[in-house]
């Protein structure tokens, strides 16, 4: 199996992105890679380790570039080279830090979409307080503007990969929502939740944004605006809670002490909500796996998303959602309401 990786996109790229690729050379012995970007850079990084070849190019999308013009106008760009190894068959899979609007305009001009699936969706895993399990959550920002269908789409999507990638049995499908209640939300939801109730999966109703990190579901969906919104506000308070008690545990000699006591405990709880562990935002709906690491990504999160990768062509995941999607046996999935 070969991968593709954009060597360029990212906060901390080349040097994050070519060592967690290292790292899953020497893990995955089985696995080969192609990491595109600037050769000058990358060859001191990679040395020596096999199983690694260079596609060289020096051309980059910016995170401040204009998503769909830079992909049609920086044809060269390392993001666009690495997809475009993946539409020639040479790659099974692409995996990208760099801007997520050009890398999804990228998957829909070089992959395309599954047939079926009216719009891609963003989807990352994220943690749960209790449970060392995380939840699939998507829509997180593909698509401001959703249609009920939509939803029931991603649901359907999102209850394949639950159950073969994250091996959850019968996995559990939530609707996010400003109640629980049937009743509750706007015209979008109260449809969705309609089509959610009818359909075969494992649908258990509404779910508010204050409880996601307690584990209600297994797969959380959303309309990409509210989805983003709930992305975004998780982020900004985890690092304020950090640095808030970086300022507080370190502030006196007392609490230096008590932090060097709580430090195993500490440490671990950091562990268990570092979004790293979870692999990157899958690109739900195109036709290859397209996966999307965080801009500020380590090291860590690169190799957790490459094995993420491994696992996804592994057991076909884009196959079975497309089969499914196009079995007439789920004619409900193109229902409308």
């Amino acid at each position: 199996m070969k991968l593709a990786i954009d060597a360029m996109g990212g906060d901390h790229a080349p040097g994050t992105i070519v060592e967690g690729t290292i790292k899953a050379a020497k893990t995955f012995p089985d696995l080969e890679f192609v990491l595109v970007g600037d050769k000058s850079q990358l060859e001191p990084l990679v040395g020596a380790q096999r199983g690694i070849k260079i596609l060289h190019t020096t051309e980059k999308i910016e995170g401040t570039d204009a998503p769909v013009q830079a992909v049609r106008r920086k044809k060269q760009a390392s993001m666009v080279l690495a997809v475009q190894e993946v539409r020639e068959g040479r790659c099974a899979a692409a995996i990208s830090g760099g801007n997520t609007g050009a890398l999804m305009a990228s998957g829909l001009f070089a992959v395309g979409r599954i047939k079926g699936i009216d719009r891609p969706a963003l989807a990352p895993t994220l943690p749960t307080v209790h449970e060392h399990k995380g939840f699939l959550f998507l829509d997180v920002g593909a698509n401001a503007e959703t249609r009920p269908e939509n939803l029931l789409q991603y649901a359907t999507m999102g209850a394949i990969y639950a159950e073969k990638v994250m091996h959850r049995a019968n996995p559990r499908i939530g609707l996010l929502n400003i109640g629980e209640e049937p009743g509750k939300g706007n015209e979008l939801t109260k449809k969705a939740y309609q089509l959610l109730s009818e359909a075969p999966i494992h649908f258990i109703g509404n779910v508010e944004s204050r409880d996601l990190l307690q584990g209600p579901a297994d797969v959380i969906v959303a309309d990409g605006f509210s989805g983003n919104l709930v992305l975004k506000s998780i982020e900004g308070t985890a690092m304020s809670l950090v640095g808030l008690l970086k300022e507080t545990l370190g502030g006196s000699f007392y609490t230096k002490v008590l932090t060097g006591l709580m430090y195993g405990k500490l440490k671990k709880m950091r562990k268990h909500m570092d979004y790293s562990a979870y692999g990157g935002a899958l690109l739900f709906g195109l036709a290859a796996p397209i996966i999307k690491v965080h801009g500020a990504a380590d090291s860590e999160a690169v190799f957790t998303a490459i094995r993420q990768a491994k696992l996804l062509v592994e057991e076909d995941v884009v196959g079975i959602i497309e089969e499914t999607i196009q079995n007439k046996h789920y004619d409900w999935l193109n229902r409308k309401i």
